[in-house]
């Protein structure tokens, strides 16, 4: 059998080698909760959350008090019926999405043990590694400049630069980055932290100096849908949303309001099964995706690749969590310089 019996969280802390300096936020560490999930027939499958409360609102101590009510919901099914499974911790989705993740995947994980098949095959086999970005923080234009050809230096081809307190400073840092890495793509991320005519003026300027924007992410505040087009419809560059998109009702919003080019699907922000919803939202609709994360570690890390490789369905992949905490244990993936591979 493959029956659920019983459900654990373990609360962990991973710290960054670097503070993680985004649009108004400086993390030093990154918790997380693992959760094992036990079935009937001894297998312990495994998922990971880690929570925001900028994005998400979510409470670290408040998740941890949720294992009571998830285990009353899904004690006794099935994982080889996972869909039942999925409809039940759906019902997670506003005030926990990050264990919603953590649980559907640990559903999958003990399913994939108890057959004997990679989750990423299960998911559909379409890739066997996925190439990753590279975060780089806000900081001064000097130290930007530095860890950014540091990471270009090591293969890493696209780069995800962090900007949105300070516009001109932004311009500057960028411009300096692009200079240093010549050859390089950027993914420019705002984190909500721009006005729509600031958005312009900023991707005006790297236009003009030929800066190789491939996405310029989440541009305006969160619930600003008519920024985000204002900006799209004036920019040169394709604009991709982030916080904004957490559920397939807000993909399908940003779809009908044709706000964006891209969408950024984080686990923690949708879970397994809004996440395959959105997949086939974006590719009905012809827009493009890419897959971020949200500091998880090595359990977490293995969720995204996995679900990566599986569908195949990203052109951009910004899973670097591995790289910038300290030590986060690998779980059913491995790294290789700036690619990543599924293992089982």
């Amino acid at each position: 059998m493959s029956v659920i019996k019983n459900l654990q969280f373990k609360a962990e802390e991973f710290e960054y080698e670097v503070p993680f300096h985004i649009t108004n936020s400086v993390a030093t560490s990154s918790k997380v909760i693992t959760v094992e999930l036990l079935l009937d027939n001894g297998i312990v499958g495994l998922g990971q959350a880690s929570r925001s409360f900028r994005v998400n609102g979510e409470v670290f101590e408040g998740l941890l008090k949720y294992r009571d009510e998830i285990l009353d919901k899904i004690n006794g099914l099935d994982v080889r019926n996972y869909r039942r499974v999925f409809d039940q911790i759906d019902k997670f989705s506003r005030t926990a999405p990050s264990l919603k993740a953590a649980v559907q995947f640990a559903v999958l994980d003990g399913l994939s043990q108890t057959i004997n098949l990679p989750v990423y095959q299960l998911l559909g086999g379409r890739k066997d590694f996925i190439e990753t970005d590279l975060t780089i923080g806000i900081d001064n234009l000097e130290t930007t400049v530095i860890r950014a050809k540091e990471a270009f230096d090591k293969g890493f081809t696209t780069l995800k630069l962090k900007v949105g307190e300070d516009l001109n400073h932004d311009i500057d840092r960028v411009l300096a980055v692009a200079e240093a890495t010549e050859g390089a793509g950027y993914i420019v991320d705002a984190n909500l932290g721009y006005t729509a005519k600031e958005a312009i003026q900023f991707a005006d300027q790297m236009y003009k100096n030929g800066v190789n924007i491939r996405i310029f992410e989440q541009p305006v505040d969160v619930y600003d849908f008519d920024g985000m087009r204002l900006v799209r419809n004036n920019c040169h560059y394709p604009v991709g949303a982030d916080e904004t998109c957490k559920t397939k009702y807000d993909a399908l919003r940003l779809v009908r309001e044709d706000c964006v080019d891209y969408i950024n699907i984080k686990l923690m922000k949708s879970g397994i099964s809004d996440a395959l919803a959105i997949v086939e939202i974006a590719q009905t609709a012809n827009k493009k995706l890419m897959i971020g994360c949200m500091g998880e570690g090595g359990i977490g890390m293995g969720q995204s690749v996995h679900f990566a490789c599986g569908t195949g369905a990203f052109t951009y992949h910004d899973l670097d969590s591995c790289f910038l905490l300290k030590e986060p244990q690998k779980f059913r993936f491995k790294a290789d310089g700036n690619k990543l591979y599924p293992t089982f």
